[in-house]
């Protein structure tokens, strides 16, 4: 890992994955080490130079780490998803304190318009664990070449003890650029016409053509610690669960259909086994690919294992939805507890078309539909069984 810290935060460049560190200030305190970096302020998410009006350079930071808003960094395709700063009730959509969501409208209308060169460089950091340290994630631009101009930002409603109220979810891009130049960021930054500038920026403000920064995983064999949930809020979700069908396998097969939608929004149909007609499946579903008229449909089967924190699915439950798979289809498996290594390495290593969900996936798929607590994963529950 490379890391720089104290007078070297002045002297280099911004290198992809890289940590800077903040450092003791002479009252004892952790300075910032974004303001010496970059030239940025102190606090925010979204931090700027220049003004609001007309910034030229943008700093976007993340935990990554916040249940209710969950920014997502994508490294395989490059794909940054960022939730903005009116996270609370009681104002409206633009009306926030650092104005984080006036400039992502602002820098979004400029891309939408055809005005590429009014977007300053956006420079993504994620916090680290320990101190006041940031990870350089890369130099990101508005919008996804997988994405139409509507659905790039859009504002969302959510409900907060009763009061209704939008924030933004936009999508960026992180460009295919290892190391960006410290004489170009603060060029920018004073608004000054810069010297040579990275390529895959100057392709997108010339014609618009995103280069991301792709970084296929390597084979991933998740451990259990990585599967299950570790904070009380997040197990006491799973559990609310796991109680409700932990002696009704066949209801939890409703449940694990509902988080596939959620998992895979495209799903076209998707019909539940009944008991007595078992072929092995679960549940058979299609999945819409493409847009129509030249949309295609997949299709899957589901396997769902409602199981306690400590049992595992094994070798056993995964080969049987291996063997029911159809040439040209792909399996989900659902369970509310983890894939045991064996289980896991298997379906890595033999390449089976095999989407493993394991409770700590289903945690997320939640909290990305709204539901909080244990109380609305319940209410949630009760509409699946009033519809089956």
């Amino acid at each position: 890992m490379t890391f720089f810290s104290g007078e070297q935060l002045g002297q280099v460049d911004l290198i992809v994955d890289a940590v800077y560190a903040g450092y003791k200030t002479e009252r004892g305190g952790i300075a910032d080490p974004l303001v010496p970096l970059v030239g940025v302020s102190r606090q925010g998410g979204f931090r700027y130079r220049g003004t609001k009006e007309r910034p030229t350079l943008l700093v976007l930071t993340s935990n990554l780490a916040e249940p209710e808003w969950p920014d997502q960094l994508d490294e395989t395709t490059g794909t940054f998803v960022y939730f903005g700063d009116n996270r609370h009730p009681g104002r409206l959509l633009h009306d926030t304190p650092r104005f984080g969501n006036q400039l992502l409208r602002q820098i979004f209308d400029s891309v939408h318009l055809g005005q590429r060169h009014l977007v300053p460089p956006i420079l993504l950091f994620t916090t680290e664990a320990t101190g006041r340290a940031f990870r350089f994630r890369g130099l990101a631009v508005p919008g996804s070449p997988a994405l139409a101009a509507t659905e790039d930002l859009v504002a969302l409603w959510k409900t907060t003890e009763g009061q209704r109220f939008q924030n933004y979810k936009a999508v960026f891009t992180i460009l295919d650029e290892a190391v960006i130049s410290r004489a170009w960021v603060h060029a920018m930054g004073r608004g000054e016409a810069p010297g040579i500038a990275p390529d895959a920026w100057n392709t997108w403000i010339a014609v618009g053509a995103m280069r991301p920064l792709m970084a296929p995983r390597s084979q991933l064999v998740r451990s259990k610690a990585e599967q299950l949930p570790t904070t009380l809020e997040d197990q006491a979700l799973i559990e609310v669960i796991r109680q409700r069908y932990k002696d009704n396998p066949y209801g939890f097969e409703a449940c694990a259909g509902a988080l596939t939608r959620l998992l895979l929004p495209d799903v076209a149909r998707l019909d539940l086994t009944r008991p007595w007609r078992d072929g092995g499946r679960d549940g058979i579903g299609r999945l819409r690919i493409g847009r129509s008229p030249a949309a295609i449909e997949v299709d899957f089967a589901l396997e769902a294992k409602c199981y306690g924190a400590n049992n595992a699915v094994g070798v056993r439950e995964v080969s049987r939805l291996i063997s029911r798979i159809k040439h040209r289809e792909f399996g989900v498996l659902m369970t509310t507890s983890y894939v045991d290594r064996q289980a896991y390495q298997e379906v890595t290593d033999d390449g089976h078309p095999v989407i493993l969900t394991t409770a700590q996936d289903i945690v997320g798929l939640l909290r990305s539909a709204g539901l909080r607590t244990p109380t609305q994963v319940d209410a949630w529950l009760d509409g699946i069984n009033a519809s089956n």
